[in-house]
């Protein structure tokens, strides 16, 4: 089972390039952030085409998730839970039906600039309602991952340029605090699991020539519960796609799974 994690940054402007990823890469569920679309208006026909089931959490103009899968999907939930008067779309979970069942989690956690400041505040208190999500799904026993953007640099290594992110909402120490607290929990990051050093990126700001400088940052994360660790086999990320025709300011992250 190949299940791959893609920041769009707007269905709109990536109408073009995100089917021919879809084509090329064919994952078998892909968790998308960033659709910048109400649900009603998401072209799910382009991707329904392609065999996929399409499940959305959309918004307008900003945030948004879905979950497209060629697999079955059950229990279908929307929104984080722990704050109902939150109103940001950034969360949606499902059971796929591979081997066993597999509890699916896509997510797009707050940026959190600039910091300190009511969204850095947001930011946290996200991550603590995350950190008890967590804590549910390793109780509840199904196997289970969270993935998307993170918008968390974990380590130094995982930006080309760290000292120039020190007093990001990204980099903060609360952030990354929160962070392996959730991985303390007994969360595998599957990239770093399997592949060590710096130089692996997933986020290249359209400014400055980033891309051509190499100038990126790690931070579309997989975290797998003990039981979805023992299932992994390979991990990697679609760099090249970066360079392509309008491209996303991210790329691809994926992971293949014995399911």
């Amino acid at each position: 089972m190949k299940i791959a994690t893609f920041n769009i940054n707007g269905i709109k402007a990536r109408i073009d390039a995100l089917p021919q990823w879809l084509d090329e890469a064919q994952p078998d569920v892909a968790l998308l952030q960033e659709i910048k679309s109400v649900d009603d208006a998401f072209p799910r026909e382009i991707f329904e085409d392609r065999g996929y089931i399409v499940e959305t959490h959309g918004q307008k103009s900003f945030n948004g998730v879905a979950i497209l899968s060629k697999l079955p999907l059950e229990d279908v939930r929307r929104g984080l839970p722990g704050d109902d008067s939150d109103e940001q779309a950034r969360w949606i979970e499902a059971t796929v039906i591979g081997k066993q069942a597999l509890r699916i989690c896509g997510l797009y956690l707050p940026n959190g600039n600039p910091c300190p400041g009511p969204k850095y505040d947001y930011k946290l208190a996200w991550m603590e309602r995350l950190n008890r999500r967590a804590q549910d799904l390793l109780a509840e026993g199904t196997a289970a991952l969270m993935a998307g953007d993170y918008n968390i640099i974990p380590q130094a290594e995982d930006a080309a340029r760290p000292e120039v992110w020190r007093e990001d909402a990204l980099f903060r120490p609360e952030s990354r605090d929160a962070f392996r607290k959730i991985l303390n929990l007994g969360f595998t990051e599957a990239f770093r699991s399997q592949i060590n050093g710096p130089g692996h990126y997933s986020f290249w700001d359209y400014q400055a020539g980033a891309w051509n400088k190499n100038d990126g940052i790690r931070i579309d994360h997989f975290l797998l519960s003990p039981n979805c660790a023992d299932m992994l086999q390979t991990v990697g990320i679609d760099k090249d796609i970066r360079a392509r025709e309008k491209p996303s300011d991210h790329v691809p992250v994926w992971v293949e799974l014995d399911n």
